[in-house]
């Protein structure tokens, strides 16, 4: 009889300290869509980064509002028809496509003054204040787009762009790192700089890229910078990423397992103090 007091009581008080369910909407683009779609990597991941954070924290539980090649403007301007839901967490990770796509920055006046869906700024603004009017005491904590380089999409070659170490349309893509990053000082949100982490610089996206020597035809290796001019034709080359050049990206831009891990690692670290 003692015995099984106990073993209420022990089981009573592991109850009271086990942690609350915490419920997490994470959007974003195709880094957060494809958590569960490993097929559509060439099973190249295993597994994205919610998964790994639920691994980690079984209390909290997460839903995925990553929509493939989406940008933070297709976001804004949809806000009212992705059927988001009240929820304790919100990631919002986003900008790697709103820069490749052209989409104008703007100005820090665009996010103060409301501006509109048209620029980055302006989209986050509608973005934030769709999740505040869901629930005004959520945590909202906002990702930077990583670096990148030259991507080739492992189904369709023909789908592929340049590193983020030139501008597109004169924009840098670390500005629009630096536009989330003022917008989280503003708010006072946490930030989750990747396009500044060291364990995912531009260096160390990929081991190589497998290319044709332009002066010989024969297949090479070609680590960050030297690839950056030797050209590429999706017509007729291989995929220039085979498995053993996987580093912290498989194709570029989309994280590998151990990209997703990082990113995993700094999400824990906040959603433990919740």
């Amino acid at each position: 009889m003692k015995k099984i007091i106990a073993l209420i009581v022990l089981v009573g008080l592991f109850s009271s300290f086990s942690p609350e369910k915490i419920t997490w909407v994470a959007i974003g683009d195709s880094i957060t869509y494809l958590n569960e779609h490993q097929k559509e990597t060439g099973n190249r991941i295993t597994k994205g980064y919610m998964t790994r954070v639920v691994e980690k924290l079984p209390h909290v539980e997460y839903v995925n509002k990553g929509y493939n090649g989406w940008t933070a403007a297709r976001i804004a301007e949809k806000i009212e028809t992705l059927n988001l839901t009240k929820a304790d967490v919100y990631t919002v990770f986003l900008g790697t496509n709103d820069w490749w796509g052209g989409r104008p920055l703007g100005t820090f006046a665009d996010y103060e003054n409301n501006g509109g869906y048209q620029t980055f700024y302006g989209s986050f603004r509608i973005i934030i204040d769709k999740l505040r009017r869901l629930n005004p005491d959520a945590k909202i904590i906002l990702m930077t787009p990583m670096q990148r380089v030259d991507f080739v999409y492992i189904a369709n070659m023909k789908n592929n762009a340049y590193g983020s170490y030139k501008e597109k349309k004169g924009q840098m893509l670390g500005q629009f790192a630096e536009a989330i990053n003022a917008i989280g000082k503003h708010e006072k949100l946490k930030v989750i700089d990747l396009y500044n982490t060291k364990r995912l610089s531009v260096k160390k996206l990929v081991k190589y890229k497998r290319l044709k020597d332009p002066q010989t035809g024969v297949y090479k290796n070609y680590a960050y910078p030297d690839f950056i001019d030797v050209p590429f034709n999706p017509e007729t080359d291989e995929y220039p990423y085979p498995v053993e050049s996987i580093a912290m990206t498989y194709d570029g831009l989309h994280p590998s397992d151990e990209g997703y891990e990082v990113i995993t690692e700094k999400l824990v670290k906040i959603l433990k103090k919740l």
